[in-house]
């Protein structure tokens, strides 16, 4: 296993409601040691511009060395900006869509100097908020072909695509795990893949494990974010704490597929502990699949096989410790 955690999530994660926030603002540093100091975590993404420049690569080198982590991805800021308000890859300035592009390759440089091998691009300013303001055709083939060139800038480089259904904008191009798995196959780049959020992934109404399946069949599964919600928006929680049987399935489907990549906690804890939210995060991760393990995870199999919901329900109440199938048969028979 191998967890992380997107840096900024340990700070004062702020709403639109406060932009100060609810709590101090730790520096940098004090960041990276609180991720250090997280059982299990032996990695950080960096968003671009708040963590990452170009000019600063030494110096959060040395810091992440110093805490022996490593490098998860670098975030690139393609949504932080006012400059990209109207979209970055899919802006229709081509001075923008040439930034969107030139920031992207700069931070595969910044990446590689890290010793990362992994970039997680979220374009969310790329979409429409009305009918008839999206150019569904030209804006995608603008999406594609400035991945497609930024892919080509460093093969030694993996771009994992995320994808959300709304917010910033009302509706996002990357909007689903089979819309942003169809760009990353139309880029040609084998380097170029998809991010499950899964808070996202939740809210676009995707079942977790079958979104994970797709696109593991297609070799494109590159890296996953983990936090929860109650579907209706992206409330950035700990996992587990609502959806823990749909987690199960997750992780059952990763094992069962060989995924290898990062476990990378993203939240917003806005009024709790940054620190404590996202340890509890892991702890959730981490006792879900030792439980699988010990479990047996050809058990699930057999369900899937089968298709037998009332056998899934069954499975899954003897594998929350609620009296196994023989206490079910027995009150049945009583």
């Amino acid at each position: 296993m191998s967890y992380a955690v997107i840096l900024g999530n340990l700070g004062n994660t702020c709403d639109r409601f406060l932009s100060t926030g609810y709590k101090e603002q730790p520096t940098k540093a004090e960041m990276v040691r609180q991720a250090a100091s997280i059982a299990g975590v032996t990695g950080v993404e960096l968003v671009g511009s708040w963590d990452i420049t170009s000019a600063n690569v030494a110096e959060m080198k040395r810091l992440l060395g110093d805490h022996g982590l490593r490098l998860a991805s670098i975030i690139p800021d393609h949504f932080a900006h006012k400059r990209w308000g109207h979209g970055s890859f899919t802006s229709r300035d081509p001075a923008i869509r040439r930034a969107a592009v030139d920031e992207t390759k700069a931070m595969m440089d910044a990446a590689v100097e890290l010793g990362g091998d992994l970039l997680n691009l979220w374009p969310g300013q790329d979409g429409f908020d009305y009918p008839f303001q999206g150019d569904f055709l030209r804006q995608r083939e603008w999406l594609v072909a400035g991945v497609a060139e930024a892919a080509a800038h460093r093969r030694d480089v993996r771009l994992s695509l995320e994808y959300k259904p709304k917010e910033p904008r009302t509706h996002c191009f990357l909007a689903r795990a089979a819309d942003t798995l169809l760009v990353a196959l139309e880029t040609g780049a084998a380097n170029v893949g998809v991010t499950i959020d899964t808070g996202h992934a939740l809210v676009g109404g995707e079942n977790l494990a079958e979104s994970s399946a797709l696109l593991l069949k297609h070799g494109k599964l590159f890296h996953l974010h983990c936090n929860d919600n109650y579907r209706s928006w992206d409330d950035d929680m700990i996992v587990g704490t609502l959806h823990h049987t749909e987690f199960i399935e997750l992780f059952v489907w990763l094992e069962r597929l060989g995924y290898a990549g990062w476990y990378s906690m993203d939240q917003y804890p806005y009024r709790e502990d940054a620190r404590d939210a996202i340890n509890e995060s892991i702890r959730w991760i981490d006792g879900m699949r030792q439980r699988i393990a010990t479990f047996g995870p050809q058990r699930f199999i057999d369900v899937i096989e089968e298709g037998d919901a009332c056998r899934m329900a069954r499975t899954m109440r003897e594998f929350l410790g609620l009296g196994d199938a023989s206490t079910l048969q027995g009150a049945a028979h009583g």
